[in-house]
C-alpha cells in the first residue's frame, strides 16, 4: 500500500504545497486507488496535481465523518470528473463509502451546517453509495472499520456541535485500517471515536496485535491533561511502530505523544508505503 497525504493543516519541511484545517489521503493498494476524506476545498486537488496525480481514476472515495472539513471537497471532485466528461479525458466514476450517519444536519459555533455538503440522493446521481455500520473490505487488506466501539472511559463524553437539538457525538466517525507485514497501520480523519478505541477496534478487524503505524488526525487539541494523559500511556504500552499525528492532534498532545512511541513528521507531501501481510 502507497499512502500520500494530499491536505493537512501543514505541508512536510521543504515541500511547497498549500495547507488548509482539513485532511485527504490518496491511498493506492494495488490497482486499486482510494481517496480518503476530502478536505475542506479544492486544496486536496491542487496538491494532487502539483504531484503528477489526475484523481480520475479512482475507485472509491471513502468518508471518515460528515464533518466539512473532511467533505466539503466533494463539490470540486465532482466539478473536476465533470471536466473529465466534457473534455474527454478517460475517468473513473468512484464509489462512496461511509456510515450510514453521515448525512444527518450538524450545526456548531453559529454555522447552520458543518456537515455534508449534500445529500445522499444527490450524491447517489454521481455514483454508487455504499453506507454500512460494518467493516468493508475495500481490498484483501485494506478495511472500513464502520461504526468504531468507544471503549475507553477517558474518551466518553466527546461532542461536536449539534444535531436534532442535541450534542452530536460524532456517531458516523469511522477510519481505515491496513493489514501489514509489519502489523496494521490505522489511518484516521479524527478519531472522534477516541483515538485509542479506533486503534483497538483495527487490530480486532485486521486480527493482528503488532501496530506498524497510526497516521492522521487524533483530536486531542482541547483535551484535558487526564486524557492526553492516558492516551500517552495506552501508546507506551503499545509501542507502535510509528505514529504520524496531524490535522486535529494539537501541539501539546503531540509533544506528550512523543515521549511515548516514535513519532514522524506529518503534512502535506507525506508519503509511505508498507508491504502486505504474506
Amino acid at each position: 500500500m502507497d499512502l500520500t497525504l494530499l491536505c493537512d493543516n501543514t505541508t512536510i519541511t521543504d515541500r511547497y504545497f498549500l495547507g488548509e484545517p482539513g485532511i485527504s489521503f490518496l491511498i493506492r493498494d494495488g490497482p486499486t486507488g482510494v481517496l480518503f476524506d476530502l478536505g475542506y476545498s479544492d486544496i486536496f486537488l491542487r496538491n494532487a496535481m502539483a504531484m503528477g496525480e489526475t484523481l480520475l481514476e479512482i475507485e472509491r472515495v471513502v468518508f471518515s465523518h460528515a464533518h466539512l472539513d473532511h467533505t466539503w471537497g466533494l463539490l470540486p471532485l465532482l466539478r473536476h470528473l465533470n471536466g473529465a466528461v466534457i473534455e474527454g479525458r478517460p475517468h473513473t466514476r468512484p464509489g462512496y463509502l461511509a456510515h450510514p450517519a453521515i448525512f444527518r444536519h450538524i450545526s456548531a459555533a453559529g454555522l447552520p451546517e458543518i456537515g455534508m455538503p449534500m445529500g445522499e440522493d444527490d450524491l447517489r446521481r454521481q455514483g454508487e453509495v455504499h453506507l454500512s455500520r460494518e467493516p468493508v473490505a475495500i481490498t484483501d487488506d485494506l478495511h472500513f472499520l464502520g461504526e468504531i466501539p468507544r471503549r475507553f472511559s477517558f474518551e466518553e463524553g466527546h461532542t461536536v456541535g449539534e444535531c436534532d437539538g442535541r450534542p452530536d457525538t460524532v456517531p458516523d466517525d469511522t477510519a481505515l485500517a491496513y493489514a501489514s507485514e509489519d502489523g496494521v497501520v490505522v489511518i484516521t480523519g479524527c478519531a472522534h471515536a477516541g483515538i485509542c478505541s479506533t486503534v483497538e477496534y483495527a487490530r480486532e478487524v485486521c486480527g493482528e496485535e503488532r501496530v506498524a503505524a497510526v497516521i492522521g488526525g487524533f483530536h486531542l487539541l482541547d483535551a484535558s491533561e487526564e486524557r492526553i494523559n492516558e492516551t500517552y500511556r495506552y501508546f507506551r504500552n503499545l509501542s507502535p511502530g510509528r505514529i504520524y499525528p496531524c490535522h486535529c492532534t494539537g501541539l501539546p498532545a503531540i509533544i506528550a505523544l512523543a515521549g511515548s512511541c516514535r513519532v514522524g513528521e506529518a503534512g502535506v507531501g507525506l508519503s509511505l508505503s508498507f508491504a502486505p501481510r504474506p
